[in-house]
């Protein structure tokens, strides 16, 4: 699975950017999932069930992104 990347690094600070369409195409489903959820709790009025979600969700999100990006993740200043 970890032929290609879908994210590079960030040239500063830390994180990534999507250089693929799966890279794109994961971005925006998670953030379409996160609305959706929140559209649904917001309707249940369950704000602690959503901050629970939510962070389990980027949780996941980050762990896939850096799994997923070439050289990982660490802090970057400059094309070092």
């Amino acid at each position: 699975m970890k032929d290609k990347p879908w994210f590079k690094q960030k040239t500063y600070g830390l994180g990534a950017t999507p250089i693929t369409w799966q890279g794109w195409a994961t971005t925006f489903a998670f953030i379409g999932l996160i609305l959706w959820r929140g559209t649904i709790l917001a309707r249940d009025n369950n704000a602690s069930s959503y901050l629970i979600e939510f962070v389990f969700m980027l949780t996941v999100f980050i762990f896939f992104v850096a799994y997923k990006t070439e050289g990982g993740f660490k802090w970057r200043w400059g094309k070092n």
